[in-house]
């Protein structure tokens, strides 16, 4: 070999592999890459690289020989496809058209959600002496039934941006499914617009309406601080009269984090004459939270009073009689949701994991005969 030619290649493959040869002084050098953040449900990844005298980034996957991404600032989105370990190479260019490069690995590892039997938790009984069936879905199909069931979309905005409580999520239609004899909500850490968590939001609003009569929902609970979980119903006139004159019927609520996940809240808000008005109240397990096992949340509904139930025991009531009552005498619709945020549960943190899921067994209404 030509000693001209093999001394050259020396140069060009020590410089770029950062060998003992003296770069240019106004050449790239310490190139670090930054793994921002990776959403190992999506494959999306935030990737900061810095070099010094460095003019353009590089940013290769795999063994591939033509760059995915390239930019002045060595900041680069990418999203990956499906679980697994990939290898990614990060060129910094100077201005002579020289670089250096370094090799990392990633890993995208979607959270494992614990599994809880369907079986494991408490069955309310298929019928009740003196109530008739009148409405119901047990999930049992393929997909979620249209004829049933809505889908509030979005953040809220620009009318009611976080829904009126500051929440975090963007709902969507694609965070919801049923399959395996179960409704599934499932809350992920996603950025959708502007907002960095997603979840969903089923109503059965002009499909399915009642009043008076027993609920009763089994379902699964997530958990984590910042998760906010409920079942509940707003008053057929909301569109006419808002909230809270329309009345609000919390059949369950729970917040997560800060062992909180064994409690859950019963609660209706109203309109009083002078503004919102609400009472409530909780009932508290003696051990397991309601993530651990499915749970039975029920209420009993009549002309006078509304009773909260956990697994048929009961633990709070409410009278309906007052004359500024009056929103809790008419029809009222189901609400499923997820938020993620809010006044009431605060945001995530360190602590928590997503996804999480709210898995609904079935929904039971009945009407006293």
């Amino acid at each position: 070999m030509n000693a001209v030619v093999f001394i050259i290649m020396i140069f060009m493959f020590g410089f770029c592999d950062k060998s003992d040869s003296e770069p240019e002084s106004n050449d790239p050098a310490n190139l670090i890459i930054t793994i921002i953040s990776i959403d190992n449900e999506t494959g999306h990844v935030l990737i900061q690289c810095s070099a010094q005298n460095a003019v353009e980034f590089h940013l290769y996957i795999g063994d591939a020989s033509t760059p995915a991404l390239i930019n002045p600032n060595g900041f680069f989105e990418y999203t990956f496809d499906g679980p697994g370990e990939y290898v990614i190479t990060v060129r910094a260019y100077g201005l002579s058209g020289r670089y250096i490069r370094k090799t990392q690995t990633i890993s995208i590892t979607p959270a494992v959600i614990p599994e809880v039997p369907l079986d494991k938790g408490y069955f309310s009984p298929e019928s009740y002496d003196g109530y008739t069936l009148i409405w119901q879905d047990e999930f049992n199909g393929t997909g979620i039934d249209p004829s049933y069931w809505n889908f509030d979309i979005g953040d809220g905005c620009p009318a009611l941006c976080g829904w009126g409580n500051n929440e975090l999520e963007y709902y969507l239609a694609e965070n919801a499914w049923v399959a395996n004899q179960y409704l599934t909500i499932e809350a992920r850490e996603q950025q959708y617009g502007s907002r960095n968590y997603t979840s969903a939001k089923l109503t059965t609003k002009g499909k399915f309406s009642f009043r008076y009569g027993r609920v009763d929902i089994r379902a699964l609970l997530p958990y984590g601080q910042g998760l906010w979980p409920a079942l509940w119903m707003l008053g057929n006139d909301i569109d006419q009269v808002g909230w809270p004159g329309c009345g609000e019927i919390d059949i369950m609520e729970m917040i997560g984090g800060g062992n909180r996940e064994n409690t859950c809240y019963g609660t209706i808000h109203w309109h009083d004459g002078n503004g919102h008005a609400s009472y409530g109240g909780s009932r508290t397990l003696a051990s397991e939270s309601f993530a651990e096992a499915y749970h039975v949340f029920s209420i009993i509904w009549d002309e006078s009073k509304i009773r909260w139930y956990v697994d048929n025991q009961f633990y709070h009531e409410v009278t309906i009689t007052d004359s500024q009552q009056t929103e809790f005498h008419q029809e009222f619709w189901l609400i499923l949701n997820v938020a993620v945020g809010g006044n009431w549960p605060g945001i995530p943190d360190a602590t928590t994991t997503f996804p999480q899921q709210m898995r609904v067994d079935y929904i039971r209404v009945f009407r006293e005969e």
